[in-house]
């Protein structure tokens, strides 16, 4: 074996961050894009321009949240068990929101009816901002830890409710993940588009940087000083077969920022956060939005690696039965499946972003009105 099983945990908790991110990267503009559909575009020619700059990669970009969801299953069963159990009616939230998208694309300009055509605009604005929103208050109630526990035979059962979820800090997060992708979403929209879409995506990508980076600063404070972390006591060998009922954990006022006291350099994940999205308010002001929209990717890049940071080792905490917390150490599947995982991502990973980068290419161009009316019956 070319990795030994310590090893293979840490690169896949690595590369489930990088599929994360990437999603968020790629898939967050759709999202955004969508979510700020009525604020940037008023006409139904203007909310045609908005949807064909997204449209047609929306389903590639889908390809990183597969991924990543097929990758925690293989790579981390247990988080997977008892996340989904959990957690179910939130991720049928997404799942049915998700829906919107794909259908709302399809079908929005089947007919000219405004009242068809206005109640796919609304689903559209649904199936953007309800995930955005969710996957915020997800990774909330993460850092809070999530009411579950396990038995002797290692059974996982849950003992919170879906309204649970909706607490004050998780909301929080919530708003630093929506405005986030909408930030990113309303500065694709500036650099695909002309006129007045792009002046209006201009003014509220600035709204959202602003928002972004105000409610990101709050929950860093909020984590600092109200919210009790998770500190390992005593554990197995980390390359030991996973068993998460093994160790010895406690809850400690603070535990979420003593990874950024032992190891200073992981400070720079929540200053990138900052330095993006301060980076593409500047930028997006000045007209210069693909600058802007690296600066956002970065941005968020930042923001996810500063709540993955904060929360290292630990993937899903436990505040019924801290010790049964799932870290990477002892959620992982076997040396021999994150083996196989890391060849296919070795092999197809790189198809995947030479497919990505070809399709944006082919498709690039800025869109108006104009183009829209020239082309009315070939385009969403």
């Amino acid at each position: 074996m070319i990795f030994d099983y310590e090893t293979l945990k840490l690169a896949w908790w690595i590369l489930i961050g990088v599929l994360l991110i990437g999603f968020a990267v790629t898939d967050g503009f759709d999202m955004g894009g969508c979510a700020i559909l009525p604020l940037v575009a008023k006409t139904d020619e203007e909310r045609r321009v908005v949807i064909n700059t997204m449209a047609p990669h929306w389903d590639g970009n889908q390809v990183w949240f597969i991924t990543a969801g097929g990758a925690l299953f293989a790579a981390w069963p247990l988080v997977y068990a008892a996340a989904f159990s959990g957690l179910y009616w939130a991720m049928l939230l997404v799942l049915f929101a998700l829906f919107l998208r794909p259908v709302g694309f399809d079908y929005r300009s089947k007919m000219e009816d405004p009242r068809w055509r206005n109640a796919w605009d609304w689903a559209l604005v649904v199936g953007g901002a309800v995930p955005a929103l969710v996957f915020g208050v997800a990774f909330g109630n993460l850092l809070q830890g999530v009411p579950f526990q396990y038995d002797e035979l290692i059974r996982p059962s849950y003992h919170g409710s879906f309204f649970a979820l909706l607490n004050p800090y998780a909301l929080l997060c919530g708003v630093v993940s929506l405005s986030m992708l909408s930030l990113h979403g309303a500065v694709w929209v500036q650099m695909r588009t002309k006129e007045q879409v792009e002046q209006r995506a201009r003014f509220y990508a600035r709204i959202f940087a602003l928002v972004c980076a105000a409610s990101f600063a709050l929950a860093g404070l909020w984590l600092a000083m109200g919210i009790e972390g998770y500190q390992i006591l005593s554990m197995p060998a980390k390359d030991a077969a996973s068993n998460p009922l093994l160790k010895e954990v406690i809850r400690v006022e603070g535990a979420w920022l003593s990874n950024y006291a032992d190891y200073p350099l992981t400070l720079l994940a929540p200053l990138l956060g900052f330095a993006g999205v301060l980076g593409a308010f500047l930028l997006t002001s000045i007209r210069l939005p693909a600058l802007a929209f690296v600066c956002s990717a970065l941005g968020i890049t930042g923001i996810i690696l500063t709540a993955g940071v904060s929360m290292f080792p630990f993937v899903m905490p436990s505040s019924l039965m801290p010790s049964a917390s799932l870290t990477l150490w002892d959620a992982a599947s076997s040396a021999g499946t994150l083996m196989v995982m890391t060849w296919a991502v070795v092999i197809f990973v790189p198809m995947i972003l030479a497919y990505t980068f070809w399709c944006y290419r082919a498709m690039w161009q800025k869109i108006g009105v104009s183009f829209i009316k020239d082309n009315s019956h070939s385009l969403y």
